[in-house]
C-alpha cells in the first residue's frame, strides 16, 4: 500500500535496456515483444510491487487469503472450546458425520454418502491422486510433466497398495521439490539487470517453441504461472493420501472407516462368497443395491465402450494396442469375472500398464508436435499420421499452414486420459468387490456377484 503513494513514480528509475548488437533481423523483430526491450523496466515488479489504479482490486488475494485463516481460526477454536466444555475427545480422523461407521454403509443412500463425504479419500484417495498425476501431464504436455510421468511409473511399478505406501513419502518430496523448483523458475533473474539467457544470445539457434516446452525461465515466452496450479492440487492430494496411509495403521480409525487390506490375488472368484461378509444386494432391496448392481454390472462393458473409442477416435500405431485390448476383453465377456483374481487383476495392470505408457510416449513427442510441426508438416508428414502428433497445449502460437495439401493433423487425446481414470477405476471397484487373504474386509459387494455374468 506504501508503494502506491503519489510520491513515489517508477518512471523515475525505470530502465531502458538496449539490445545487443549481433541479432538477425528475424530475432530483432520477434525479440521487440520481449519483457526488456518492449518498455521500461520497473525493478520494483520483480518484487511483487505494481502500481495500480484500483486498491481494493490490488489486494484482493491478500484480504481473501486473511479472510480464509480467520475463518479456519473461528471454526477450530470453536471446536476446542465445544469439546472441553462437554468433556469430549476429538475423532481419531477428520470426519463430519461422527456417528457414520463402515457398519452404517450398507443401510440406505442416505448412509451411503455420509460414509463418502467422511470417508471417500480413504477409500479412493489413491486413485484420485493418480488421476490428477495424469492431469498434470496432460495439462501441461512439456519437460516437467515427462518427470512427472517418470515419477506415475515408478509408483504404478509397485502395484500393491502397501509398495506404494513406502514411497509415497519420497513422491511427496518429488512433487513439493517440483513445485518449489518451478516457483523459481517463473521468477527468473531480476530483468532490471538487463542481461537476457542463454538461449536469447544471437548465436543461439534456440526456437521459441522448444523454450516453452523446455519451461525455462525467458522474458520473451515467459513460463506459465498457471501450470503450478495443477502441480499444486496434486501435492495438495499427495500429503492427503500420505496422511490417509498412517491412518491405516491405527486400529482407530480402522474400526470406524474400515481397514483398506488388499484382497487376496489366490482367491477364487467363483467361489468367494462364502468370505464376504456384506448383505447380498442382488435382490435391490433399496435403491442403494439397485445403484450397487448398477455399478458393478455394467461399469466392465462402460470401460470396454471407453477402450473402444479411444482405439477408434484417431489412426495411429497407438490405437492398434486400445482395439486389441478392446477385442480381447470382449472375447471373455462376462466370464472374465469368474477367472482367478491374479489372472484378473493381470489384466487390467497391463491395460493400465499401457495406456501411462502411451501417454509417456506421446507426452516426449510433445516436443516434435509443438517445436518442429511446421519441419514436420513439410518434410515428415508420415511420422505425424504414424503417432498422431498433435499441439493441445493452450497459448502455444501454431504455424499458419494449409494443411488441406500437406498434412492432417492428430485429434485430441481426451479419450485416452478418460480410459485411464475408467480402467483405474475398474480395477480398485474389482477389488472392492472381493474380500481380502483370509477374509474379513467389509467391500461394496455381496455373496451374489457370481450370477453377473449371466444376468450380463
Amino acid at each position: 500500500m506504501l508503494y502506491q503513494l503519489k510520491s513515489i513514480k517508477p518512471q523515475h528509475y525505470s530502465l531502458n535496456c538496449t539490445m545487443p548488437n549481433g541479432y538477425l533481423e528475424e530475432q530483432r523483430e520477434e525479440l521487440k515483444d520481449s519483457l526488456l526491450y518492449r518498455a521500461p523496466v520497473d525493478p520494483s515488479n520483480w518484487v511483487g510491487l505494481k502500481k495500480e489504479g484500483d486498491l481494493l482490486a490490488y489486494l484482493r488475494n491478500n484480504l481473501l487469503m486473511l479472510a480464509v485463516l480467520v475463518f479456519e481460526v473461528t471454526i477450530y477454536r470453536h471446536q476446542l472450546y465445544f469439546r472441553l466444555r462437554n468433556k469430549l475427545c476429538p475423532p481419531a480422523a477428520h470426519i463430519i458425520f461422527h456417528d457414520v461407521t463402515r457398519q452404517h454403509l450398507d443401510i440406505s443412500i442416505v448412509h451411503f454418502i455420509k460414509y463418502f463425504v467422511n470417508y471417500f479419500f480413504y477409500k479412493f484417495g489413491l486413485e484420485t491422486c493418480l488421476l490428477l498425476g495424469v492431469n498434470v501431464i496432460g495439462q501441461r504436455m512439456d519437460f516437467y510433466s515427462m518427470l512427472h510421468a517418470v515419477a506415475l511409473i515408478a509408483v504404478m511399478y509397485r502395484r500393491r497398495r502397501k509398495a506404494m505406501a513406502e514411497i509415497w513419502p519420497k513422491y511427496c518430496f518429488f512433487l513439493a521439490f517440483m513445485l518449489t523448483f518451478q516457483y523459481f523458475i517463473c521468477i527468473g533473474i531480476p530483468p532490471a539487470a538487463c542481461k537476457d539467457y542463454p538461449w536469447r544470445f544471437p548465436n543461439s539457434t534456440t526456437n521459441s517453441k522448444v523454450v516453452k516446452w523446455l519451461y525455462v525461465p525467458d522474458f520473451l515466452t515467459t513460463p506459465s504461472p498457471s501450470f503450478l496450479i495443477y502441480d499444486y492440487m496434486l501435492l495438495l492430494c499427495a500429503a492427503f493420501q500420505k496422511h490417509v496411509f498412517d491412518d491405516e495403521n491405527k486400529a482407530a480409525v480402522r474400526i470406524m472407516a474400515g481397514d483398506n487390506v488388499e484382497i487376496c490375488r489366490d482367491l477364487d472368484a467363483a467361489s468367494f462368497s462364502v468370505h464376504n461378509p456384506v448383505p447380498d444386494f442382488i435382490h435391490c432391496r433399496s435403491y442403494l443395491d439397485m445403484l450397487k448392481v448398477i455399478t458393478f454390472s455394467y461399469l466392465f462393458w462402460f470401460v470396454l465402450t471407453i477402450i473402444f473409442i479411444t482405439g477408434t477416435t484417431r489412426i495411429s500405431v497407438f490405437c492398434m494396442g486400445y482395439l486389441v485390448a478392446c477385442f480381447y476383453f470382449l472375447l471373455f465377456g462376462g466370464e472374465l469375472l469368474l477367472k482367478p483374481i491374479k489372472k484378473i487383476l493381470h489384466y487390467w495392470d497391463f491395460l493400465i500398464a499401457y495406456n501411462i505408457f502411451v501417454i509417456t510416449v506421446k507426452n516426449i513427442l510433445s516436443i516434435l508436435a509443438c517445436g518442429y510441426l511446421k519441419h514436420l508438416l513439410k518434410h515428415q508428414c508420415w511420422l505425424i499420421q504414424l503417432f498422431s502428433l498433435a499441439c493441445t497445449i493452450k497459448d502455444y502460437n501454431k504455424d499458419e499452414i494449409n494443411q488441406e495439401n500437406v498434412c492432417e493433423r492428430g485429434r485430441d487425446h481426451l479419450g485416452q486420459y478418460l480410459l485411464c481414470f475408467s480402467a483405474a477405476s475398474a480395477k480398485s471397484l474389482h477389488e472392492l468387490l472381493l474380500p481380502p487373504c483370509g477374509g474379513g474386509r467389509q467391500g461394496l459387494t455381496d455373496p451374489g456377484v457370481q450370477v453377473f455374468p449371466t444376468i450380463i
